[in-house]
């Protein structure tokens, strides 16, 4: 998959001009700029619409719920396809819309606020082991926590000892 490029603000208007002013066709435009020409159509729509405003790039806007509801609300109404609301509301794309009215249709008004961004803190809920007391140990815990010792320590002698054996055979094996 390609990685997504983004143009500048020049750039953007000076392909609106040669189509514009020009009277260059987008996929000329296209083909001279290198780029494709649903984008220069798009970039023609939104200067069309709202002017050198509408070529500013307009990402991690943040919408409020209002402004969801009444966009929602003005494609009911007045019979608008994605791409029209997209451009009376100067929205960046179609998939926007389409988020807000699956997260609508779903949830409610509650589907419209704003998500959290970003990675949740787990680390938020952490508690450390509580300290064990200062309290003396009876015989039988002071037993338990010696096996335990002396049995990490006999693991650590069986595998030094296989790690040993190991590297004579490997030894043995080259010569």
């Amino acid at each position: 998959m390609e990685r997504k490029v983004k143009y500048d603000y020049t750039f953007k208007l000076e392909c609106v001009k040669l189509v514009l002013e020009k009277h260059f066709s987008a996929e000329s435009v296209s083909v001279q700029k290198g780029l494709s020409e649903s984008n220069v159509r798009k970039w023609v729509l939104l200067f069309k619409a709202h002017g050198e405003i509408g070529l500013l790039s307009r990402k991690n806007q943040i919408y409020t719920v209002d402004f969801k509801l009444k966009v929602l609300q003005t494609i009911d109404k007045e019979y608008l396809s994605l791409s029209e609301a997209r451009l009376k509301f100067n929205i960046p794309t179609d998939s926007t819309i389409i988020k807000w009215r699956k997260d609508f249709a779903n949830f409610g008004l509650e589907g419209l606020q704003p998500k959290p961004k970003g990675r949740p803190k787990t680390m938020s809920n952490f508690k450390r082991k509580k300290r064990k007391s200062d309290k003396p140990l009876i015989r039988e815990e002071e037993l338990l926590l010696e096996n335990e010792a002396l049995r990490c320590q006999l693991d650590i002698l069986k595998k030094l000892q296989a790690l040993i054996q190991a590297e004579e055979k490997a030894k043995r094996l080259k010569s």
